[in-house]
């Protein structure tokens, strides 16, 4: 039987729980949730883009994504435009207080970054982004009755 602490649900959890304090502890200095940081991150590396599209890049859920956009706007970090080709599409732009922010806070996310990558070192880190990113291809759209269906032909 598998061991449940190397499962790879488990392992990745149990890093997560080792990589994110020294995040959250980062987040807390300048009033952000975790949720609220992915939403800038993302935000942070586009001109302007859809509520959809944030929520499909983060992983967060769109009923969630709006109370986390209305604290955004609240705190004057981020600002919804409407577009004037589509009144149906909402576009969720940076302010310019939004936009400094990210030259306070980015900064000291890649001093953790760094020191992530330093802990293992750059070709284990190279090893590592490219066996994540082959998992997530092969597991894409993979349903248990495709495992079940592919077992049963071996």
């Amino acid at each position: 039987m598998l061991n449940f602490q190397r499962s790879l649900p488990m392992m990745l959890n149990y890093t997560l729980d080792a990589v994110m304090p020294v995040h959250r502890e980062l987040f807390a200095r300048f009033d952000l949730t975790e949720q609220q940081w992915r939403v800038l991150r993302m935000l942070w590396t586009s001109e302007k883009t859809t509520a959809v599209e944030i929520s499909k890049q983060t992983l967060l859920p769109a009923p969630s994504l709006v109370g986390i956009l209305d604290r955004l706007e609240k705190k004057g970090l981020v600002e919804r435009k409407r577009s004037e080709s589509d009144r149906r599409k909402t576009y969720v732009l940076v302010t310019e207080q939004g936009r400094a922010l990210q030259q306070q806070v980015l900064p000291l996310v890649q001093d953790i970054q760094i020191h992530l990558t330093q802990s293992i070192g750059t070709d284990d880190w190279a090893a590592l982004e490219r066996i994540l990113d082959t998992i997530k291809q092969n597991m894409d759209d993979v349903t248990l009755a495709d495992i079940l269906r592919s077992k049963s032909k071996s």
